[in-house]
């Protein structure tokens, strides 16, 4: 069921996230005997061609997602005008069209299961149609589709994302031609170009629910199917869409710092890693400052109190940008390193990528505040030192 009521949470535990004071012990301890074993992505690894936009990037990829061909399972289990429209509306969206399939086995056998509002009506969340999308004012589900379930195309709100899929002058909720290119929508402004896992897990918060829809998109597809194009290009991007370098900092020592955030791009995420194979979220950026001779705490908590702080839109590159995702009384539970242009660089989780460049007012990001490290006395007094 689409999630849009329920605002994002963050990393599940077991998936690993930023570690916290109380876990970072245990982590240390872990790193030396797990980070020993992790594979690096290689930057080799990425096309090296700079061909398309993603978000406030120039990156590496294909114009468009390459659309998987259809298995044969696929063909004899999917009913033909699902499927035609998977793949019209994955050609348009520029989005896997066997992500949508699996999202609409998930939710509803592609139309053909017979529970409560598939084909009328809601079921008991509040949830309507084949992609189940809220569609009831009040329910748990909230509305999300916005608007009547059913409604002619002149009357649909601002709000939600129903649409008129099919030019019929009909919003239905309950027709796969309008629910479908909705469904494809709401995984877009959840990130579907950058991270696909997370935007699954946006519209239902579980990550069973994620690993289904990919399994039965795996099946779908005829041969191999890969969703971590946008993050390669996340990786390996160096421009902005405006055609500059990334990453100019204000000043040689903080481009040192940021240059050597970016350089670990391609390693993976480790929940307590302070590399040098891995790295959590806070591990990244204690090293990258560490890199120049400054030292800042260890977990995001304390780098938070650590500041100064810098009113949001004043941040420059080499500035660290905090959110509120778990952290107890509004502390922080994630950090990463301002680059400019509204980017940053991060380690975010272990579902969700390698260390790579993105947007920090994106979708589901409550931004805390951001600091300074560099700025701080402490760190004014190390620099000083060593200059002597």
């Amino acid at each position: 069921m689409i999630s849009l009521f329920a605002a994002r949470s963050a990393r599940d535990t077991d998936t690993g996230s930023c570690a916290t004071r109380l876990a970072i012990g245990v982590g240390l301890l872990m790193v030396g005997a797990i980070a020993v074993g992790v594979v690096i992505v290689p930057m080799a690894a990425f096309n090296p061609g700079i061909i398309t936009a993603v978000g406030g990037l120039r990156c590496t990829s294909d114009e468009s997602v390459q659309q998987a061909q259809s298995s044969g399972y696929a063909e004899d289990s999917i009913p033909a005008n699902y499927l035609e429209i998977y793949r019209e509306v994955g050609e348009e969206k520029n989005i896997p069209w066997n992500i949508l399939a699996g999202v609409g086995q998930v939710e509803s056998k592609h139309g053909r299961w017979d529970g409560p509002g598939i084909t009328e009506g809601h079921n008991a969340w509040g949830a309507a149609g084949p992609m189940q999308f809220g569609a009831l004012d009040g329910s748990a589900a909230g509305n999300s589709w916005g608007g009547k379930p059913v409604m002619d195309a002149e009357d649909r709100p601002e709000e939600g994302y129903g649409q008129d899929g099919n030019d019929d002058g009909v919003v239905n909720v309950y027709d796969p031609a309008d629910a479908i290119p909705a469904a494809a929508d709401y995984l877009i402004a959840h990130g579907a170009r950058e991270n696909m896992r997370e935007a699954i897990y946006g519209y239902n918060h579980a990550w069973w629910y994620v690993d289904d829809v990919l399994g039965w998109a795996e099946q779908y597809a005829d041969g191999d199917f890969e969703t971590s194009g946008s993050i390669q290009q996340a990786v390996n991007c160096e421009l902005t869409t405006k055609g500059a370098p990334i990453g100019q900092a204000p000043d040689e020592l903080t481009q040192d710092v940021v240059d050597w955030a970016l350089a670990q791009r391609g390693k993976p995420y480790l929940w307590g890693g302070t590399g040098p194979n891995a790295f959590d979220c806070s591990g990244l950026v204690m090293r990258a400052y560490e890199s120049v001779g400054a030292s800042i705490p260890r977990v995001s908590q304390d780098q938070w109190a650590f500041g100064p702080k810098i009113p949001q839109g004043e941040e420059r590159p080499g500035d660290l940008v905090f959110f509120d995702v778990e952290g107890p009384g509004g502390s922080p539970g994630h950090v990463g390193m301002v680059i400019g242009d509204g980017l940053m660089v991060e380690a975010w989780c272990t579902d969700c990528g390698p260390i790579a460049v993105r947007e920090y007012e994106a979708p589901g990001r409550d931004i805390l505040g951001f600091t300074r490290p560099l700025e701080h006395r402490d760190v004014k007094a190390q620099l000083a030192n060593q200059s002597q």
